[in-house]
């Protein structure tokens, strides 16, 4: 076996994509692109001259075990870099294991569970203030301003709806908060309550599982023609789930979200990789691709997987060129342009950027 801080005649990437849970139904998309990536990277010259290889590992069962299963194969020296697009606790058991060991590059904003890591690196911005960017747009375009909050009870959730309450301010006013179990399938004392007629529209913070339940009853009651609603969980793959009837009047925010010539390009690499019919390109699975491409740009431009590395030649510049188009750092942060989507069928369809 090779020692810790040399390099193989592979440049290995263990890649956490959630397969359990309630984020299960992004995790093979997720996996399909950051596969799609690697073909990319390898049709190339790899990484450093060597063949990138990936390696998936389920991303959302028991965070206690995926991260003693990380740390052991980070341990070996084996393992160059982490990637992915973990839920939240998975990332934070993710981050706990590897701490500093490798670079880590998620492709998914913060979410305030963890502090600073040397050598890891998130797309953009938490997703609370991602949908403030979509509330302050509804307002700007529709004057929409008055909301309702509804949550899925879960760590999570809370922290993203306790960003919104902090961003907020008037004219935006959130008159009433809903808490759901998660699992519910009974929303009818949020749907009847009339309380809830006074509302432009509804700011949706629920695992995505209870998303697509909440929006099949929402549009069932004749609200969504009415009634806007805006939420980090949704994605095309929560959109399908949902039904094409339930997402009129959906927004979202994302930085993972593809402009619409990249989008065009994308699909068609990734129809032409796969062939046969592969799942669908939700913005959370861009996101792990963004995540694979970004750890290339910024390695070749290193020369070096090293953490220490990474971070002084950050200091000299931040800006790393890769296959999507340019990589912007700053701090533990990839920037990338902020664009508001609205859902259209079952598909999201980019309305700025």
């Amino acid at each position: 076996m090779r020692q810790s801080g040399e390099l193989g005649d592979s440049f290995d990437i263990l890649h956490i994509a959630p397969t359990r849970g309630h984020a299960a139904m992004y995790g093979p998309s997720c996996e399909a692109l950051a596969r799609l990536a690697v073909g990319e990277i390898n049709s190339s010259d790899g990484i450093l001259g060597r063949e990138a290889c990936l390696t998936v590992l389920d991303g959302g069962g028991d965070p206690i075990l995926l991260g003693r299963e990380v740390s052991a194969l980070v341990s070996t020296g084996l393992v160059r870099a982490v990637t992915g697009n973990p839920p939240s606790p998975d990332r934070l058991a993710v981050m706990r294991a590897v701490a500093g060991r490798t670079p880590c590059l998620f492709g998914y904003g913060h979410d305030g569970l963890a502090p600073y890591q040397p050598g890891t690196f998130m797309i953009a911005e938490h997703p609370g203030a991602l949908t403030y960017h979509v509330v302050r747009w509804l307002y700007r375009e529709y004057g929409l301003h008055r909301w309702v909050l509804v949550v899925s009870d879960y760590e999570w959730a809370w922290r993203f709806a306790a960003i919104l309450r902090r961003l907020l301010a008037p004219p935006h006013v959130v008159f009433a908060e809903y808490s759901i179990p998660m699992g519910s399938r009974d929303f009818e004392p949020v749907l009847t309550d009339r309380l809830l007629d006074l509302a432009d529209g509804l700011l949706i913070v629920m695992t995505s599982a209870d998303a697509i339940r909440f929006n099949r009853a929402f549009a069932a009651t004749g609200r969504a023609e009415r009634q806007v609603r805006v939420g980090p969980a949704f994605d095309e793959d929560v959109l399908l789930a949902s039904g094409p009837d339930a997402n009129r009047n959906v927004f979202v925010a994302s930085s993972s979200l593809p402009d619409r010539a990249d989008s065009r390009a994308l699909r068609d690499r990734y129809g032409q990789w796969y062939r046969e019919i592969p799942p669908a390109v939700g913005r959370f699975a861009y996101g792990s691709y963004l995540s694979v491409h970004a750890l290339a740009a910024l390695v070749e431009a290193v020369g070096s997987p090293a953490v220490p590395r990474i971070h002084s030649a950050l200091h000299a510049r931040s800006v790393f060129e890769g296959v999507p188009g340019e990589f912007r750092f700053w701090d533990d942060q990839i920037l990338r342009p902020v664009r508001i989507a609205r859902a259209d069928g079952v598909d999201l369809t980019v309305l700025t950027g």
